[in-house]
Order: structure tokens, then C-alpha cells, then sequence
């Protein structure tokens, strides 16, 4: 006869207890059914706490990473050297021309009433910066001092030459100083103090003289007030001119 397994009484008991304490299991959730403990329509995710919510109708979604629409026009008006149309800084930062001339009278508002030293005005069909008017003093004292380049020695020669036998050529102004004085005509062109006046009609040069800035800057109220030249003049200056200048006009104007 076969043995008997004998197992001890205590493990028997110890067994049996845990065996009553078992929960039944529960049933697998059908195909296509929601997991236990998650909410929503099946395939739809569950409602989270955390993260952006969805906007709701008729919410304009949040802008991107960038300026914002008022920094972008303080940009653009800052490196602008003309008035600017609200329909040009439109296209620029994309926005509606409306929003855009709000936020432009909203800025100039702003600065009105933090008494800036500049103001942004609506001029010409264009928005542009300026200098506020209570700040006109130190500003012209700032370009007026420090700021105001000298003309040469050679500049101030040529401007004299001019001054006293205008209207003149390049080339007779040349003959005069012994020089070639292109390059300083040009630079007091440039400056506002010489201007052209015509064309010799012998040669066709181009003729020269001064301009009415030339007058105020020396304060004079017209050219018959210069300083008299005869008594600090040799007598046969003009006629070592004409010789000097026979060879300059050939080389024209």
C-alpha cells in the first residue's frame, strides 16, 4: 500500500485562513471598453489636471515667442528717417491696420504723459519721433556745440577766393591758390556755402558763389559788407593771374 502524505495541522490551518480572505477577481473589461478607474469616451484620453487647456470658441489662440506689437513699433520708428503709414507698419507686423493705429495713439499718449523728451506724432500721412519742444534749447545746444566740424585752412582759402571774385570758376579759383581745388569746392558744396551760379559763356565753366548761409554765418547782411581787400593786394596780381590761369582752364571745370 502506498504512504500517505502527511502534512503537519498547523500548516492546514494557516492555509485555509488565507484562502478565505481572498477577494473574488474581477471580470476582464470587454473589447474596446474604457480600463477601471478612467473617465471618458472610449478612445478618447483622460481628462488630465495639468497642461494648457484648449482654448474655447471664439478665443484667439496665444501668440508665438517674439516683441510685442508695441516694441516692434518703437523699433520701426526708431530706424525711420520719414513719417511711416500705419498700413506699412501693418504689413510689417503682420497685425490688423486698425490694432495697429490704436497702439500707435496709445504709445503717443503714453509718452505725452510721462513728459518724454521726445513725442511721436502723426505728420504727413506717416508716424515719426521727435524731439520733444521743451527740449529744443539743449537740443540746438548740442549740435551747435562740440558737435560742429571746423572747415580747414585750405577750405576757408577757397571760401575767401570765391567770397571776393565771385561768380568763378574751379579753375580760376585753382589759379589763385596755386592748387588743385576740386575736392575742396565739393566740400563746400556740400556744407552750404558755395553754390553754382551759372556758366562762363566764353569757356563754359561752371561759375561758383557764395550763398545767403555764407552770409549768416559771418553775420553780414550782404556781400558789399566784406572787408576791403585792395590795400593788402600787390598791384600786378591780376596780371600774374591772367598768366596762372591761361593753363587751368584748358584742364575745365
Amino acid at each position: 500500500m502506498a504512504s500517505r502524505l502527511r502534512i503537519p495541522l498547523t500548516l492546514m490551518r494557516k492555509t485555509i485562513n488565507t484562502m478565505t480572505n481572498w477577494s473574488s477577481p474581477e471580470p476582464l473589461p470587454a473589447p474596446g471598453a474604457p480600463e477601471s478607474g478612467l473617465t471618458g469616451a472610449p478612445g478618447e484620453p483622460a481628462a488630465q489636471g495639468s497642461g494648457p487647456a484648449a482654448p474655447e470658441a471664439g478665443e484667439t489662440a496665444p501668440a508665438g515667442p517674439g516683441p510685442g506689437l508695441r516694441a516692434s513699433l518703437e523699433a520701426i520708428l526708431l530706424v525711420a528717417d520719414e513719417p511711416v503709414p500705419e498700413i506699412v507698419m501693418a504689413q510689417v507686423v503682420e497685425r490688423p491696420t486698425e490694432e495697429v493705429g490704436a497702439a500707435l495713439r496709445e504709445l503717443a499718449a503714453a509718452y505725452a504723459g510721462e513728459s518724454r523728451g521726445f513725442e511721436l506724432s502723426e505728420v504727413a500721412g506717416g508716424w515719426r519721433f521727435y524731439t520733444s519742444a521743451e527740449c529744443a534749447a539743449v537740443v540746438e545746444r548740442f549740435v551747435r556745440d562740440g558737435q560742429e566740424v571746423r572747415l580747414t585752412q585750405a577750405a576757408l582759402e577757397t571760401l575767401a577766393v570765391v567770397a571776393y571774385r565771385q561768380p568763378v570758376s574751379r579753375a580760376r579759383v585753382s589759379a589763385v591758390r596755386g592748387v588743385n581745388c576740386d575736392g575742396v569746392m565739393r566740400t563746400l558744396v556740400l556744407r552750404g556755402l558755395v553754390e553754382e551760379g551759372g556758366t562762363d559763356p566764353d569757356t563754359g565753366a561752371i561759375l561758383f558763389r557764395t550763398t545767403g548761409y555764407f552770409l549768416e554765418r559771418l553775420g553780414l547782411p550782404a556781400l558789399a559788407d566784406l572787408p576791403e581787400l585792395a590795400p593788402f593786394l600787390p598791384d600786378q596780381i591780376d596780371d600774374e593771374l591772367d598768366g596762372r590761369e591761361a593753363g587751368h582752364e584748358n584742364v575745365g571745370s
